[in-house]
């Protein structure tokens, strides 16, 4: 996460600047590489502590390979039918199958979650944003 920060932050930096208002294209993305730094740099600060104070020999949690296996070929899957399906059908898809990756409780709120937090993105960023979004056969 502190890679990508430094990633988005440089990016930022470089974007030209349209001299519109005091909010131009690097804004968001300077937010947001602040925000995935601080983050990470938590996360580090949290699992170094977590490391010295693990005990030796101790088993991963069962299956945690094959759950990291199957999240990667869930993001390779949104990758590959994002086109084809557009943005709400895959996003949802996605965020269903990382929700029960990572050990949500299994139901019918997980699927209705992936779906209402797939079609809030979609309108924000498709319509009121005016980012155009993969639509799919279906227009959305």
């Amino acid at each position: 996460m502190v890679v990508a920060a430094i990633l988005v932050i440089t990016d930022a930096i470089a974007l030209p600047d349209t001299g519109k208002g005091v909010a131009g294209p690097a804004t968001v993305p300077l937010v947001l590489g602040s925000l995935l730094g601080v983050v990470g740099i938590g996360l580090v600060a949290r699992s170094s502590a977590e490391l010295r104070s693990a005990a030796a020999g101790v088993p991963l949690r069962s299956r945690s390979a094959l759950r990291l296996c199957a999240l990667v070929a869930a993001l390779v899957a949104f990758a590959l039918l994002l086109p084809v399906l557009g943005y709400v059908v895959t996003s949802a898809g996605l965020f269903i199958a990382a929700a029960l990756l990572l050990g949500a409780p299994r139901g019918w709120h997980v699927v209705a979650h992936g779906w209402s937090l797939a079609a809030l993105v979609f309108l924000v960023f498709d319509r009121l944003i005016g980012l155009t979004l993969p639509t799919g056969p279906w227009g959305f």
